[in-house]
């Protein structure tokens, strides 16, 4: 059987990736890694839905001493999504340095040691907050550097960078997710890390805008949207 590496957040959209793989009939590994972010809960979640897949799961321990964005630092305030990046402004202080680039080196990395062929990502270029690492140009550039760095590139097999959700809305990525049945209600897209998404960041915004569109109701609306509705509307 083919093998895969996911590289599993906790979130939507890998989440939809990690299915989307098992259905094109890959044994998929997914690697987890907790880098120092604000808060644990996703990591929690990913493990959780790896479980639920069937699929066995690494999860990475890292340290970004430097910094260097509001993921990263709870002193610093984490931006509004009513503003997106991807619609035209700056990109958000949520952007982590070269975030993707080691995420998938490390991927990369443990797919050539299993013998994987596919590093998946749930990486989004239409409806996200416009992170220079998750566009299409950069993920082409990333699969010649595999291809020309690697052992498996130089024997004429080189681990591929698949993004089946590059050039997804998210209520398309919504949408698929409900046909591959998804247990969305394990997944955890809010960049705070409370008992509640916090329905002010980009990460929320994007998630209830791609529920609406799909004209589906979010699994964990019921829980926790409800009372958080008319001031998240402020």
């Amino acid at each position: 059987m083919k093998k895969a590496i996911v590289l599993l957040s906790g979130g939507l959209d890998s989440a939809t990736t990690l299915y989307i793989a098992l259905e094109k009939g890959y044994r998929c590994f997914c690697l987890i890694i907790d880098y120092g972010q604000r808060h644990k809960k996703e990591v929690i979640q990913a493990e959780k839905i790896a479980r639920r897949a069937g699929c066995a799961s690494k999860v990475l321990r890292l340290s970004f001493p430097w910094a260097g964005s509001s993921l990263l630092d709870k002193n610093r305030r984490l931006p509004s999504g009513k503003g997106l990046a991807g619609r035209g402004e700056k990109i958000p202080s949520t952007y982590v340095p070269a975030r993707n680039t080691i995420f998938i080196s490390l991927a990369a990395a443990w797919a050539e040691t299993v013998g994987a062929e596919t590093v998946f990502i749930g990486a989004n270029a239409v409806d996200f907050s416009g992170y220079p690492d998750c566009r299409p140009a950069y993920f082409k550039e990333f699969n010649r550097l595999l291809e020309a760095g690697t052992k498996a590139g130089a024997e004429g097999r080189p681990v591929k960078v698949e993004t089946p959700l590059i050039d997804k809305k998210k209520s398309e990525i919504v949408g698929i997710g409900r046909r591959l049945k998804v247990p969305y209600e394990l997944t955890w897209s809010c960049y705070e890390g409370g008992k509640r998404p916090c329905l002010r960041c980009d990460s929320c915004v994007l998630r209830k805008k791609g529920f609406e569109e799909a004209g589906l109701k979010d699994p964990l609306s019921e829980r926790c949207y409800e009372r958080e509705y008319e001031y998240a509307k402020r």
